[in-house]
């Protein structure tokens, strides 16, 4: 039966490209048009054709962690290519729809986060070993998408350009105060305070990226203006004249979208200006992959503008500037799978083998759902009064050329 099932299935999925799958029983059957791009695939493990019907987001990945499904030539760029190429022009098999449909049904309490749970979230990710970070990101430590201005631009300048970009949109002057939600290693706080003069409080729930980014602030001899401290935004007690936050509102979840930019609004000063940097869906609300919920990063989801807007006019802010990075964040990933498959003996010697698989399968999926999927990345430009912000867009790149020439 669940043969059956999984042949209608694909039938019903593969519109572009060709896959050859050799089942657990020795059958092999083919799929799709005959064009690019073209994989043969193995299912070894009996039980396969089931898990992947039922859920196969999940099956699938699990099973090539795990070795069970494999791939010619262990090409899973082709395979992944082909699965999210056809995920947007294919539709649900009969039998497929009443889990779709009940799994949506439960998205919003799977992004239920308050304190414990959001702290306990961050940890699953956030407090790997530093030292896999170091293997794969820029000698900065940023773990967000870069701003690339040349196909040509190495992934430290293009974290460079990112940094400057925001900078640029958060107006700053000397002796500024600003917060700086989820601030990972520090890289942008220390920046910001380095090159702008202004005084950073860095707040992040992960116990490992606050050490590294004290520790840091230390040695630049930085930590006069910059403080990073273990805690949930939340729980931050002042006003600000800048907020900024890169990376962190996928964690927030849509339960949680009125309070956090309530807690902005409450947070800026009456001229204040907050930058919201996040990864975004182009298409309407929809569900984080159950395979990236439960490996990689638990609670986390990626919204559609129309979710964050509706929770920004609630909290009476005003966006003052929208801007929507397209590629860029498949750039980078493509810079952080090359560096992340130059070092994976590295990776393995402190994991082990299905550990580096996991990642590979993470970071190529996530560089083709940005090729291939309408994920793009999202900077909102708030502030509580229209004339926070110059009238045109000039002033933005002053703040660029500003951090360019320091670093040169």
């Amino acid at each position: 039966m669940w043969e059956k099932l999984l042949d209608h299935m694909m039938r019903r999925f593969v519109v572009q490209g060709s896959i050859d799958l050799a089942l657990p029983d020795g059958t092999c059957r083919s799929y799709g048009d005959g064009g690019d791009p073209k994989v043969s695939v193995t299912l070894n493990d009996p039980d396969l054709p089931r898990r992947i019907v039922l859920n196969p987001d999940m099956a699938v990945g699990e099973a090539y962690m795990d070795g069970k499904l494999t791939i010619a030539n262990d090409d899973l760029y082709s395979f992944l290519s082909l699965a999210i190429l056809n995920r947007s022009k294919s539709s649900f098999a009969w039998f497929q729809r009443p889990l779709e449909a009940w799994r949506r049904a439960l998205r919003l309490t799977r992004q239920w986060n308050p304190v414990g749970r959001a702290r306990s979230n961050v940890a699953h990710h956030y407090d790997l070993s530093g030292t896999l970070y170091d293997l794969f990101l820029d000698e900065d430590r940023q773990y967000s998408c870069a701003y690339f201005r040349s196909p040509d631009d190495t992934l430290e300048r293009a974290q460079m350009q990112k940094k400057a970009h925001i900078a640029g949109k958060l107006l700053l002057e000397p002796g500024m105060r600003v917060l700086d939600i989820g601030c990972g290693w520090g890289g942008l706080g220390l920046t910001l305070a380095r090159d702008f003069g202004v005084n950073v409080l860095g707040v992040t729930l992960s116990e490992e990226q606050q050490r590294v980014a004290s520790e840091r602030a230390r040695k630049a001899g930085l930590d006069d203006r910059v403080e990073f401290r273990l805690m949930d935004y939340r729980h931050v007690d002042d006003v600000f004249d800048r907020i900024v936050s890169v990376g962190m509102f996928e964690h927030v979840g849509v339960p949680h979208y009125l309070e956090y930019f309530t807690h902005v609004r409450n947070k800026l000063t009456e001229d204040g200006v907050a930058l919201i940097h996040t990864i975004g869906r182009t298409s309407p609300p929809g569900d984080t992959s159950p395979f990236i919920a439960k490996y990689i990063f638990p609670g986390g989801y990626v919204p559609a503008m129309s979710e964050v807007m509706k929770a920004v006019q609630k909290a009476d802010l005003i966006a003052t500037d929208i801007e929507v990075w397209r590629l860029h964040y498949a750039e980078t990933l493509k810079h952080w799978r090359s560096r992340f498959m130059e070092n994976v003996d590295k990776v393995r010697e402190i994991y082990d083998d299905r550990f580096c698989r996991m990642w590979r399968y993470y970071l190529i999926g996530s560089e083709l759902t940005f090729r291939h999927d309408r994920q793009v990345v999202f900077q909102f430009q708030l502030a509580r009064h229209q004339e926070a912000v110059p009238l045109t867009r000039d002033y933005l790149y002053k703040g660029e050329d500003r951090l360019s020439h320091a670093a040169e």
